[in-house]
């Protein structure tokens, strides 16, 4: 089964939803596949506090319910249904989701990062209620207590220390004796005495799933076994994000980490292929910066189908 469209969008977390929005707007007729993750991490989020707009919070589900809901009201088609393959080596572009194939002119990749987890049951289980890859998310609500960050590159460096502004005792917990992250990072981390140093240590646990909130962590050290339990109220895990990337592999320009390049605004190597959000954003990572990022590629994407339409070379934008 096949189905021809002007515009897909994959992705629907707040880049996704955004970029939805707009070319909707703008009478695209877009087409966003949510994926198998629908939302995206604002949905393993509990309390929204830094999002414009919501001056007294709001549950991340519920933000990616109003912005889904906004995006449909203006005419956006949202699917259901996991993308398994793509290809943009010719126009129109084609997209495979299970046994129906869909043919585009333009392609906006919203599909994200996945922050990386070390791998315990509780992790998931506790995300939000405890639990979090996100320090400038999730930071202030640790104002006085105990809390632990699982890494030793410069994320985790710099969460540790920008989590000593709310928390009484960060504890830094890594597997080896030595830390990856450059000297400055550690330098600045070893000079604060809030952060309590927990090398060659991991964790085998995070309790408690039973209480809904984490009580406590158990490390055990990996050079003679020793088991420590530590009570604390948060875990920080910061050893890095991989973008969700794999479906263009060898179709588009990516740096040495995966993430896909972009140009001139939200262009990638391959005109009328648009990426936004944490799918190309390895720095910031926020909500409001990938909600602006999809707005910048539904206006590039715009532009792009004028300009074609106008009969000018396929990279050159429209100016206002």
């Amino acid at each position: 089964m096949s189905d021809s469209r002007q515009l897909v969008i994959i992705g629907s977390g707040p880049a996704g939803l955004t970029a939805a929005l707009y070319t909707a707007r703008a009478n695209l007729n877009p087409l966003l596949i949510e994926g198998l993750e629908a939302g995206g991490q604002l949905m393993l989020t509990t309390l929204v506090e830094n999002f414009p707009g919501f001056r007294d919070g709001i549950m991340g589900p519920d933000l990616m319910g109003e912005m889904r809901a906004q995006a449909e009201r203006f005419g956006a088609e949202i699917r259901q249904g996991d993308v398994t393959a793509v290809d943009l080596r010719k126009e129109p572009f084609r997209i495979v989701m299970g046994s129906e194939e869909i043919r585009t002119r333009t392609l906006i990749i919203a599909t994200g990062a996945s922050a990386r987890l070390i791998g315990l049951p509780a992790e998931r289980a506790l995300m939000g209620h405890g639990v979090s890859t996100c320090a400038t998310c999730d930071g202030y609500f640790f104002k006085g207590q105990e809390i632990a960050v699982v890494g030793g590159g410069d994320s985790a460096m710099e969460e540790a220390t920008f989590l000593t502004r709310f928390a009484s005792k960060v504890h830094l917990v890594h597997r080896r004796g030595d830390l990856r992250a450059s000297k400055i990072m550690q330098e600045r981390a070893l000079a604060n005495d809030k952060i309590v140093w927990r090398l060659n240590n991991v964790i085998d646990e995070i309790r408690d799933p039973a209480q809904g909130q984490v009580s406590s962590i158990l490390l055990r050290n990996v050079v003679d076994g020793e088991r420590t339990e530590v009570p604390l109220s948060g875990v920080f895990v910061a050893i890095g994000h991989r973008p969700n990337t794999s479906l263009f592999t060898d179709q588009l320009e990516m740096d040495a980490h995966g993430y896909i390049l972009t140009h001139d605004g939200s262009r990638t190597s391959v005109p009328g292929v648009f990426a936004c959000g944490d799918v190309q954003d390895r720095v910031y990572r926020q909500a409001i910066t990938a909600a602006g990022s999809g707005c910048m590629a539904a206006i590039d994407c715009e532009r792009y189908l004028e300009a074609l339409a106008q009969g000018l070379p396929e990279a050159v934008p429209i100016e206002n």
